[in-house]
C-alpha cells in the first residue's frame, strides 16, 4: 500500500465517520432564562389560533410576527420537539411540539419579550 492510498482511505473513513452528525441540522433555538430564543437570543413566541401544525399567521400578521424561518434543507431534530412545516406561501417555518413559531418586530433587543400576552393570543415558550 502507498502512502496516498493510506491517506485516501482515512479520508473516507473520516467522513463516513462525520456524516451520522450532519443527519440533523442544530436545533433552532436555545433555552435561556426559563424560555425559549433564537439564536441571537430573541425571544420566541406561540400564537393560539394556530392549529394541527399550521400556521395562520399571514400577511401583516407575519410582519409583525415573522416566523421563525427554517431552510428547506432541515429537518426534524432528534428528540422529535422541532419540526418543519410548510407555510401557504411554501416557506418553511419552525414548530416546537407542533405549534409554529415566531419572532416579535417590537422586541429591539436580546431578552425583549413585549409581545408576551398580546391580543391574549400570544405567548413565550417556555420548555
Amino acid at each position: 500500500m502507498t502512502y496516498s492510498t493510506i491517506s485516501w482511505k482515512a479520508l473516507l473513513l473520516s467522513a463516513a465517520l462525520a456524516l451520522p452528525g450532519l443527519a440533523f441540522a442544530a436545533e433552532p433555538a436555545m433555552t435561556k432564562e426559563g424560555m425559549l430564543v433564537d439564536h441571537k437570543g430573541m425571544t420566541l413566541y406561540t400564537f393560539d389560533k394556530d392549529a394541527n401544525g399550521k400556521s395562520v399567521c399571514k400577511d401583516q400578521c407575519a410582519t409583525n410576527w415573522p416566523p421563525l424561518k427554517a431552510e428547506s434543507t432541515d429537518t426534524t431534530t432528534g428528540d422529535g420537539d422541532w419540526t418543519v412545516i410548510t407555510r401557504d406561501d411554501q416557506t418553511s417555518q419552525w414548530a416546537y411540539k407542533g405549534k409554529p413559531v415566531y419572532t416579535y418586530k417590537d422586541d429591539k433587543k436580546a431578552g425583549d419579550k413585549t409581545g408576551d400576552g398580546k391580543g391574549g393570543a400570544w405567548h413565550i415558550i417556555k420548555p
